[in-house]
């Protein structure tokens, strides 16, 4: 290229970035709805208490409730000049409305104009930006006002409301412009009359969604628990009651009642109210709302009532006192900075006919109610105690207590895999959920060099008379959550995580068989049986959709949908594509994944790519709302790839165990190799552009992963562990946690695990930009585990940035540090992912 044609197209390429600059961008056309007549009170009085006049001012501020979008059935094309005409009433006076939504295709700052003769406001998303006050008498002199768009535009909708008269010389007028400003100049803006916009962090904060449903002992009634997030982020709670037989809600208030819950036997709700000399417990019939008080003066406690309905059942608290100098404390224990490690509990029963309460446990150590027998014979609770000696440094054991004659049975002594156990429909069998090697490993079904994944937790059966244990769950891969034996069909329910969904099973005991139910989402959040009829009620959400709750039919197997209170909202937004994607490793395994694509998805563009991954045991759940919620950023123009790599739950013991003194190995070369091929064999996503986020075990992953490659642009790591053995010994649950993820092995023992698996000690081979975040008060992953990564890549001169969030701990539940919290992820990404550092440089300028 010669140096004259290299000057030339240097100016132009600036001329044309100045020109684009410049863009003004307006819609092609206007829904309009009017005109409104309008008409002045009568004035009683030439001024008002503020002794002023009345004016065309105070006209124009008329309180409107805009219609709906498609109501606006006028439409109006621009003129010539970019006016859009629209008639003046024939007489009197009138407001002419016109409605658009307007999209910004990336962050940025714009500014929207209107002009118009008339007097008009300017809403934008149900807020007055701006008045004109005047009217004017040409268009030649048409006054203007306008609003800064600053951010993401999201589809906002924008109503200019115009007052006009019969007595003006011109119709209704108005010109709407939008300008980015110079630093902005690749901000496009689009218009449309849809009322869907994409989805952002606000979506999944707030709305109206089902928390819960119970059915009653009939099947008649299902009991709903709502909770609505209000914008702002307040809090507000729904009961509802919905009625099987008429097939409608016969119940709603806007509260939550506290412990409301179902009687076992009859129909009737219970609850409870607080008094200062104590607790009530009050029953309330649905179809009459009448009030029962059943009990007064109990002790402000949580109630188990008992099968019979005749007793209650609860713990009270006692806390260890133990004196210290003043201003110091001397731990008793590894736990004991966790505030309720001196507390213990012990049983206690209520009887309503004559108002005894009698103690059932006694002592020094803690008990815990696992489970009433139907026939009120015998009662379950558990002991557990702290054993330092080996894995999983606690034990517990098992008392079957004969309530007749307070005489105690010991089911189990110091098992240590052995978590919780209820009684079978006849009494003779215990249901018990435990760790694969609970009774000497009877259920383990794993490699010989393997050592189990203790939170890949398994179901077992008792036969009480003998003692004898049957690993139910040993050869079924998905992992148990949940467990119910029913009296009416003597089956067992299961809630499982199966890969990346939870499933319920129904394992049928006279044959030793499963089935899985068809329910109609992908994960079941919550499954309850009526306890004297074929029915059961379960809510769940899927990938696309927020929780929903449903009635289930048990002898049909069919669903039918009661509650959906989110899909109102839901409505309103654009949700990219789901799609399953699956590969298979070089260690010979199909590893489980899926991927989100943008609204509006063209395969023919490039795409920066984001990589999510959990990693640390648990499956990416396909839920629609999580912390990380991957619609989110895929709204954002990014394909989000998630998979399921070797260490996850719900794909069976062995690929489970490979978690266990691991510590990123494999996992990290699955997560490389799904990427590489993922992004071969997906021609839309810019394999130059990939960014990599995970938290907790997730964020550890994020910071051992680019140690390892430099196959990524940008990382994110939210309360990510840089260093085990600090880890191990600073967190609350480092050590217990440890037991499982590090099984046998310690600083001392194994010390090459610790330094090689640790990303702080490979820091200087990172080179991709890394983002740590972290909440101060994280008690599980202490903040300095943060600070050692921040601190060694700050003095390798690498580009890194850490950000606290004051107050938050593990988790960030605060509604605007949560906010603020996401924006600073998606502005990480955009500066590096899309080469935009206007949204980061605008939460953190330099100084």
């Amino acid at each position: 290229m010669n140096k004259r044609f290299r000057r030339c197209f240097l100016m132009l390429l600036i001329l044309g970035g100045s020109i684009q600059a410049q863009t003004v961008f307006s819609p092609a056309e206007l829904p309009s709805f009017g005109p409104i007549p309008v008409a002045k009170p009568v004035l009683l009085d030439s001024i008002n208490l503020s002794d002023k006049p009345y004016s065309d001012e105070l006209l124009l501020s008329t309180t409107i409730n805009f219609p709906a979008p498609e109501k606006f059935t006028g439409r109006a094309q621009p003129d010539t000049m970019g006016y859009f005409r629209l008639p003046k009433p024939a007489q009197g006076r009138a407001f002419q409305l016109v409605s658009f939504h307007l999209s910004g295709d990336r962050y940025g700052k714009a500014r929207i104009t209107v002009t118009s003769p008339n007097p008009l406001e300017l809403w934008i998303d149900n807020v007055k930006r701006a008045t004109k006050q005047a009217a004017d008498d040409s268009l030649h002199l048409s006054g203007s006002v306008d609003a800064v768009l600053n951010g993401f535009t999201n589809n906002s909708r924008v109503i200019i409301k115009m007052l006009a008269s019969s007595d003006d010389p011109h119709d209704v007028m108005v010109k709407i412009g939008v300008r980015p400003e110079e630093g902005d100049s690749l901000l496009l803006f689009t218009f449309n009359n849809q009322n869907k916009r994409r989805i952002d962090i606000k979506d999944i904060l707030e709305g109206n969604r089902i928390n819960n449903s119970s059915i009653s002992p009939s099947g008649r009634f299902v009991l709903l628990s709502l909770r609505e997030t209000l914008p702002g982020g307040a809090p507000r709670t729904h009961t509802q009651l919905y009625d099987n037989q008429q097939k409608r809600i016969i119940f709603s208030e806007p509260m939550s009642r506290p412990q409301l819950g179902w009687m076992p036997k009859s129909d009737l709700l219970y609850y409870v109210g607080d008094k200062e000399e104590g607790r009530t417990f009050y029953t309330l019939d649905p179809l009459t709302l009448e009030t029962t008080i059943r009990a007064e003066n109990l002790p402000k406690e949580n109630f188990f009532v008992a099968p019979d309905e005749q007793s209650l059942f609860y713990s009270t608290k006692e806390t260890l006192t133990i004196s210290n100098p003043g201003g110091l404390k001397r731990l008793i224990g590894i736990d004991d900075r966790q505030s309720q490690y001196r507390e213990r509990s012990y049983l206690y029963r209520y009887f309503f006919e004559t108002g005894l309460t009698q103690q059932l446990t006694f002592g020094r150590q803690s008990a815990s109610l696992n489970d009433v027998s139907n026939d009120m014979q015998y009662l379950l609770f558990s002991v557990s105690e702290e054993d330092l000696s080996q894995r999983p440094f606690r034990t517990s054991t098992l008392y079957r207590l004969n309530l007749e004659t307070m005489e105690s049975d010991t089911i189990w002594k110091d098992q240590r895999y052995a978590y919780s156990a209820q009684f079978s429909p006849d009494g003779r069998q215990l249901l018990i959920h435990g760790a694969p090697e609970a009774f000497n490993g009877i259920g383990l079904n794993i490699k010989p060099e393997q050592i189990a994944n203790s939170y890949d937790t398994q179901s077992f059966v008792m036969q009480l008379e003998n003692r004898e244990v049957i690993p139910v769950t040993k050869t079924f891969d998905p992992t148990i959550s949940a467990q119910e034996w029913n009296p009416l069909d003597n089956n067992i329910y299961y809630r499982v995580e199966e890969g990346d969904r939870v499933s319920i099973y129904r394992y049928t005991t006279h044959n030793a068989s499963f089935k899985k139910l068809p329910l109609k989402e992908e994960v079941i959040r919550s499954f309850n049986i009526a306890r004297n009829a074929r029915w059961a009620t379960y809510t769940g959400q899927s990938s696309s959709n927020s929780t929903r709750c449903y009635l289930l039919n048990l002898n049909t197997l069919e669903s039918t949908l009661i509650s959906d209170p989110y899909a109102g909202r839901l409505d309103q937004l654009l949700l990219g594509e789901v799609k399953e994607w699956h590969f298979t490793s070089s260690f010979g395994d199909q590893i489980e994944g899926r991927y989100y694509l943008p609204p509006h998805f063209d395969p023919k563009r490039k795409y920066p790519l984001i990589v999510y991954y959990y990693g640390g045991t648990s499956p990416t759940s396909r839920v629609f709302e999580s912390t990380y919620p991957l619609h989110v950023y895929a709204a954002q123009d990014y394909v989000v790839y998630t998979l399921q790599p070797s260490g996850t739950t719900g794909y069976g013991q062995e690929f489970s165990a490979r978690h266990v003194n691991a510590w990123g190995k494999q996992t990290a070369e699955e997560i490389i190799e799904g990427v590489k091929a993922f992004v071969a064999a997906h021609p839309f996503v810019d394999g130059t552009k990939i960014g990599n986020i995970g938290a907790s075990y997730g964020g550890f992953m994020t910071q051992y992963l680019i140690t390892q490659t430099d196959l990524f642009t940008a990382s994110v790591s939210h309360a990510g562990i840089s260093n085990i053995t600090s880890y191990w010994g600073e967190g609350y649950w480092g050590y217990s946690y440890s037991a499982g993820a590090s099984a046998g092995s310690y600083p001392w023992n194994n010390p090459r695990l610790y330094v090689e698996q640790s990303p702080l000690f490979h820091a200087d081979k990172i080179s991709t930009p890394l983002l740590l975040l972290h909440g101060t008060a994280d008690t599980n992953v202490p903040i300095g585990e943060s600070i050692q990564m921040y601190t060694a890549l700050k003095l390798l001169n690498k580009p890194v940035e850490f950000i606290q969030v004051e107050g938050e701990n593990h988790a960030i539940y605060d509604y605007q540090k949560r906010i603020s919290w996401n924006h600073a992820i998606y502005a990480w990404f955009a500066k590096w992912l899309k080469e935009d550092g206007r949204w980061w440089d605008s939460m953190f300028p330099e100084k």
